[in-house]
């Protein structure tokens, strides 16, 4: 998914020093309250999470060394262990005291028809029974009271650990493949080639001279981070948005079209935190209203088969949706402000996949994605890099991320366009997603994939930045656009 790693932390940070301000951003998924991870009671829209609280015990260590990798903090206290041993225990008092008291409701059942059939009177044995019987109540309920309360400190607990992380995922980040490589890359035989910036392709200068988009007055009308996109600034969006999707549909996905606001519990359940450790705002929320404008559209599309049972026949589901995304970005002030590269508002399309609990077929969904944004991109003719991202780059829910990185002359730097991530169960035992396994006949979560077919605004600022030529002052349309684009094969000032 594009863009999820700096929503929840500062996921654009490439080096493995961070300062504390960054360290704190990093932490927030694993530090917030209780109901920020996930569902602790039935609501109208969501049931409860079912989260693995066996597995948490029973890989304890592991999980600590997971959240040390992660660079987040360990959310299971000193006394889980105990705590949980503990819940077990009461959980088998409980079956105990009721499994006896079955027991005794079925010898008072017996007794009762022996005494109307032998016509006897055993009402002394009776009493003896509902004696033991109103003594069990109390004790049952009880133990009851003591198993939800320990129940609820575990989830909580349980509920903010992040996702497993996949064995080729490393501390740094890792160069598979350039895609279109220039002369000077390849000559360069490196794994971090250095954009050298070239101010005279910067997309902001060169859009408002054209008349593609107007900074100034959407700054005015809206605040900073929004922008209008006018006359060809605004038909190349659209052209990449059917592009995009034509691509997609083609791949095998079906067509969506999300809705932009949910409930924030459904955006707490996906992985996406409100507010950071400083309390500060990443998600637009409605004021008065448990509702939020959503970062990207996965939550709605993830949301889209909560509390459903799948057929193993119906998986792997591929989806496309379209969205208004709409990010706070708090935090982010002075970092890659400047144009279309970090804004409050914009245009993506989003791909989501729901696959069988098998960790080999959801990691062939996750080579699909990336073979999809792979050709995306290189079908515009832009030079980027594929990467496999560290550890302490990952969202609370990914297994596995991998990022492309678009090559931005004009900015000197190369720039995240896409993301891939494999979140397995993580999403889909908090919004219970399951399907029946055909082996056993169980039902089990299924796992949950999302990537980026095409984050607009930054795949345009690509375009003029790799796009404009100097010596005739236009900017060329890719080959792959132009029938989306009125035929056109170039920009020129407005």
């Amino acid at each position: 998914m594009f863009f999820y790693s700096h929503f929840l932390y500062d996921g654009k940070q490439r080096t493995r020093r961070l300062n504390p301000a960054q360290v704190m951003l990093r932490r927030t998924y694993s530090t917030l309250a209780a109901d920020s991870a996930a569902n602790l009671r039935t609501t109208n829209t969501l049931r409860k999470a079912q989260l693995d609280l066996k597995n948490a015990y029973n890989n304890f260590d592991e999980y600590k060394f997971i959240c040390q990798r992660r660079n987040v903090s360990f959310p299971l206290d000193d006394s889980f262990k105990a705590d949980y041993e503990r819940l077990q225990k009461v959980n088998e008092t409980i079956l105990n005291f009721k499994h006896e008291s079955k027991n005794l409701q079925k010898a008072l059942k017996d007794l009762k028809i022996q005494e109307k059939k032998n016509n006897i009177d055993n009402s002394m044995e009776q009493e003896k029974i509902l004696d033991k019987l109103s003594k069990y109540k109390p004790i049952v309920s009880e133990k009851s009271k003591i198993w939800t309360e320990l129940e609820d400190k575990l989830f909580i607990q349980v509920a903010s650990l992040p996702n497993l992380i996949h064995p080729s995922v490393k501390e740094q980040q890792r160069l598979l493949e350039y895609i279109n490589p220039t002369g000077e890359i390849i000559q360069s035989k490196t794994d971090d080639f250095q954009v050298q910036s070239n101010p005279k392709l910067d997309h902001k200068n060169i859009m408002e001279r054209f008349g593609l988009v107007d900074f100034s007055q959407a700054t005015k009308i809206s605040g900073r981070g929004w922008y209008y996109l006018i006359g060809d600034g605004a038909l190349l969006e659209q052209a990449l948005i059917q592009y995009a999707l034509k691509s997609a549909r083609k791949a095998g996905f079906k067509m969506a079209l999300p809705p932009s606001i949910v409930k924030t519990e459904v955006t707490k359940a996906c992985g996406f935190m409100p507010r950071d450790t400083n309390n500060e705002t990443q998600v637009y929320e409605l004021k008065n209203d448990d509702l939020c404008l959503t970062g990207t559209a996965e939550i709605p599309l993830a949301a889209l088969n909560a509390n459903k049972e799948f057929s193993h026949t119906e998986l792997p589901l591929n989806v496309v949706g379209l969205s208004r995304s709409y990010r706070a970005e708090a935090g982010a002030a002075g970092r890659d402000t400047r144009g279309l590269y970090r804004v409050h508002e914009f245009t993506k399309v989003e791909l989501f996949s729901w696959t069988s609990p098998d960790e080999t077929l959801s990691m062939g969904q996750f080579d699909s994605i990336v073979e999809f944004q792979k050709e995306f991109i290189k079908s515009l003719g832009l030079t980027a890099r594929v990467l496999v991202m560290p550890h302490d780059d990952l969202g609370a829910p990914a297994y596995k991320k991998i990022d492309i990185e678009v090559l931005m002359p004009g900015r000197g730097a190369w720039g995240e366009v896409s993301s891939t991530s494999n979140c397995l169960d993580f999403q889909s035992r908090r919004l219970i997603t399951k399907v029946r396994d055909p082996s056993d006949k169980k039902l089990k979560f299924v796992h949950t994939l999302n990537g980026t077919a095409c984050a607009v605004p930054r795949v345009v600022l690509s375009i003029i930045e790799n796009f404009y030529d100097p010596e005739k002052d236009v900017i060329v349309v890719p080959e792959v656009l132009r029938p989306f684009m009125d035929d056109k094969s170039e920009i020129r000032p407005q």
